[in-house]
């Protein structure tokens, strides 16, 4: 089909205003799909190929067509950092026509919000969490705002695949739609799928449609890749060493770093001067304490600071700063960020990015280097893999190089197999079932053990759980108080239960920490758990800070701006490494194949990890 002739015309004069010559294979096989059947749609490709165009252009065409008396489209996200970035295209897409575009998140216009509720249209974006307080403190509404749903949108959808976020997810979604008696169509994006079969099964889960998998021709990828090691101190592992085996070629760095410098860290600090670069870390602890070493040695080298800094704990106004910078195309600066900053955002040309140490997922790997190679560019990551000396009497796990290894093990699974961690399909997801249950009571009120069981059972993420299980779990919870029976033999959220229901971290089923607001003078900067006593000192946004008063009743710390370097510590996250990685780094240090992108130091070191490795066989 000629997919710009089906285009409503306000979308083909916002193409022709953006200077497109063609469409591209994606535009073309997701139009084909969304106007000519009535199915799910899962668009996979790689970063910054047109998804989410290809899929607004086709479905505000058919609103266009025929306007919802509703909310026509439902974009769920998992960051609000994604919403903001998607806002500003729809916005600018949508305006002319006078689609309304509301985001609906923490950090969103109230008034936005009640003026959606007042008279619901157009697209309205929103994340898990938000989308579960909607259930519950506007259960009322959900009727009238998602009557007329036509498409429920899921970006970054490979970020769902694997947790309980995502059945939760898609446990509101079957809740939403039940509620409202809408039947909207699911379309899934991604440039990250491991299986595409699977997560198309997961993403019709609890609709009546399959799913379609479009296929097209899409554009050849090219990588610009180098892992590089570093010794934290003393000789590196390449000093002393001849035969090495020939390397890629490193350009020459545009700065120098002080000469004290942490060697990985220097050698960051040495390549991003005169370049827009994201750096990559794996916590916000190192996040803080890398922003912290670059911004000292910019004050050593006497020149303007050039990092800025972006993780979740961070105050709003603090993330969209960061991302406005480096937006501007004509910015220089570059940001440490984690995961915050790994998904679907466009913040202008990057150049490079950098990844301390290995991420815990092929995804990961891919959405990082993903962010760097837009606008025609090829994608650009430098790893940069840092340990200690391991110590004279140091026992095996000590001797190898674990993320070198790791990283390794990533690259080369995606080279060789296209391996990206498929969905978890086949679970109990016992801790869900409560919220869930909760969250239903919560919404709904007083309902019978039976209905209760009709509105949760019947949720595509709990069919492998039995009435008799779900049988144990009421009892359980009738006996902690988390529900109680009235006079009547219904079932009601109890006093210690709405507790539970009524703060807003019940929102979210990830686990979270009890945090304190850091605040100095009148700026918020962020959020940290487990505040040090006054007179001590914090780290956050890049900096030190000297605590001047806890107030924990409000749970709210006071500070003033310091000089030094101390630790961050914003609470423990778990990480998840599928065995198929492990399984992959196993073959690493048993097989004697050289990989390409390794640097002089890397070679070196994995050379003695294999020869360490020889020796216990």
């Amino acid at each position: 089909m000629n997919a710009f002739e089906r285009y409503a015309p306000f979308i083909q004069d916002f193409i022709y205003r953006s200077g497109w010559k063609t469409l591209r294979g994606i535009q073309n096989a997701a139009a084909d799909a969304i106007f000519n059947t009535d199915d799910n749609v899962l668009l996979t490709a790689s970063t910054a190929s047109g998804k989410t165009e290809a899929a607004f252009f086709p479905m505000l065409t058919l609103l266009d067509e025929e306007p919802a008396d509703s909310v026509g489209i439902l974009y769920i996200a998992p960051l609000k950092a994604l919403i903001n970035d998607q806002f500003l295209r729809m916005n600018e897409l949508c305006e002319e026509q006078g689609i309304p575009v509301t985001r609906w998140h923490g950090d969103a216009d109230a008034s936005k919000k009640r003026k959606l509720l007042k008279k619901p249209r157009g697209i309205l974006q929103i994340t898990p969490e938000s989308l579960e307080s909607l259930m519950i403190n506007k259960h009322m509404e959900i009727p009238s705002l998602f009557h007329d749903l036509r498409f429920i949108v899921i970006d970054e959808i490979h970020s769902l695949l694997r947790g309980d976020r995502g059945l939760q997810t898609f446990c509101l979604i079957e809740r939403m739609c039940r509620l409202a008696q809408c039947d909207p169509r699911r379309i899934g994006l991604s440039a990250t799928i491991g299986n595409p079969k699977d997560a198309g099964k997961f993403l019709s889960a609890g609709s009546h449609r399959k799913t379609i998998i479009p296929h097209f021709e899409g554009d050849k990828e090219v990588w610009r890749l180098s892992m590089e090691h570093f010794y934290n101190s003393g000789p590196q592992a390449d000093e002393g060493k001849t035969n090495i085996p020939a390397t890629i070629q490193q350009e020459e760095p545009t700065d120098k770093a002080p000469e004290v410098a942490d060697p990985g860290i220097g050698y960051i600090f040495s390549h991003t001067r005169g370049k827009k670069c994201l750096i990559f870390t794996n916590s916000r602890e190192e996040c803080e304490a890398v922003c912290q070493y670059l911004r000292q040695y910019c004050e050593v080298n006497h020149e303007p600071d050039r990092f800025l800094i972006h993780h979740g704990n961070l105050s709003a106004s603090y993330r969209e700063s960061a991302e406005e910078e480096m937006k501007d195309d004509d910015s220089l600066l570059s940001v440490c960020a984690t995961a915050t900053l790994e998904l679907g955002i466009d913040i202008g040309r990057l150049e490079r990015a950098f990844q301390i140490d290995a991420p815990f997922t092929v995804s990961g790997f891919l959405q990082r280097m993903g962010r760097t190679g837009r606008r025609g560019n090829p994608s650009e990551m430098w790893f940069v893999m840092r340990e200690d000396h391991p110590e004279a009497r140091a026992m095996l796990p000590d001797m190898i190089p674990w993320y070198l290894i790791q990283g390794i093990a990533l690259v080369q699974l995606y080279i060789e197999e296209r391996f990206v961690e498929p969905p978890r399909m086949e679970r109990l997801p016992y801790s869900l079932l409560y919220h869930q249950t909760m969250s239903t009571l919560a919404s709904c009120g007083e309902m019978t053990p039976a209905e209760l069981a009709s509105r949760v059972l019947p949720l595509s993420a709990f069919s492998h759980i039995t009435k008799e299980d779900y049988q144990v779990l009421l009892r359980h919870l009738l006996s902690i108080d988390h529900i109680n029976r009235t006079e009547n033999g219904g079932l009601i959220t109890g006093l210690t239960g709405e507790r539970i229901v009524n703060n807003y971290k019940f929102y979210a089923v990830f686990q979270e920490n009890v945090e304190y607001s850091v605040r100095a003078d009148s700026q918020e900067l962020g959020t940290i758990v487990k505040p040090p006593p006054v007179g001590d000192k914090i780290a956050i946004a890049g900096r030190v800070w000297v605590v001047d008063e806890v107030d924990h009743k409000h749970r709210v710390v006071y500070c003033t701006l310091v000089k030094g370097n101390i630790p961050a510590y914003f609470g423990d996250v778990a990480g998840d490494i599928h065995t198929r990685i492990l399984e992959r780094m196993y073959d690493v240090l048993n097989e004697e194949k050289n990989y390409p992108y390794l640097m002089k130091h890397a070679v070196c070191r994995l050379m003695d990890a294999r020869l360490t490795a020889c020796f216990i066989r």
